[in-house]
């Protein structure tokens, strides 16, 4: 559990430091965030980007999905290979989106690489049932993890959200690969129902 503590311990100084100084979260962004034109010449942000959050409510949900699905992915595959899937999930995510989002747009969040948990763990675990909000019924972890990601994809392109699903669909890709390369090498050596 330290690797989660860790990752979330980081996320939460590098909010509660943008609102510290001299200003507010812009300033943060413009050095942490991930933005397609600018990547060239500022590549620390395929990283800096997943560790950056816009408000309260975006770290919260963020932080919270780490928690559920970064601890069953770390009790499956230990933490080395938690780190691998988390961090190359979230590089990914921002590829993910610097192929297929807005050039001009910037992007931050854990999104990316928590969906490469979710992705990882849907091809660990299929059958483990689970309620996601606001569905209160039972269903396949992996029934689970799609539907979400239809949804919030849906939504933002309908809605201009401002979510960027592309990083999503980048880290949910990577993070299923991982989860069937594990399985295929029985690399998991912990059972969990």
């Amino acid at each position: 559990m330290e690797s989660i503590y860790a990752i979330i311990l980081i996320n939460v100084m590098i909010f509660f430091g943008s609102y510290v100084g001299s200003g507010p979260v812009a300033d943060i962004i413009d050095v942490f965030a991930l933005s397609p034109a600018h990547v060239w010449n500022q590549p620390w942000t395929l990283v800096t980007s997943m560790f950056t959050h816009f408000n309260f409510t975006h770290i919260l949900f963020n932080m919270w999905a780490l928690y559920f699905f970064g601890s069953a992915v770390l009790q499956i595959l230990g933490a080395r290979r938690f780190w691998l899937v988390y961090m190359v999930g979230g590089i990914c995510g921002s590829l993910a989106f610097i192929l297929l989002g807005n050039q001009h747009s910037y992007v931050v969040g854990a999104s990316g690489a928590i969906f490469a948990l979710g992705g990882a763990l849907a091809l660990l675990r299929p059958h483990v049932k689970v309620i996601f909000f606001p569905i209160p019924v039972p269903m396949p972890l992996w029934v689970g993890i799609l539907l979400n990601f239809t949804i919030i994809t849906i939504l933002t392109i309908v809605l201009h959200m401002g979510i960027a699903w592309q990083a999503h669909l980048g880290g949910l890709l990577f993070g299923a690969a991982a989860g069937w390369f594990y399985k295929r090498r029985n690399l998991n050596a912990y059972r969990w129902n």
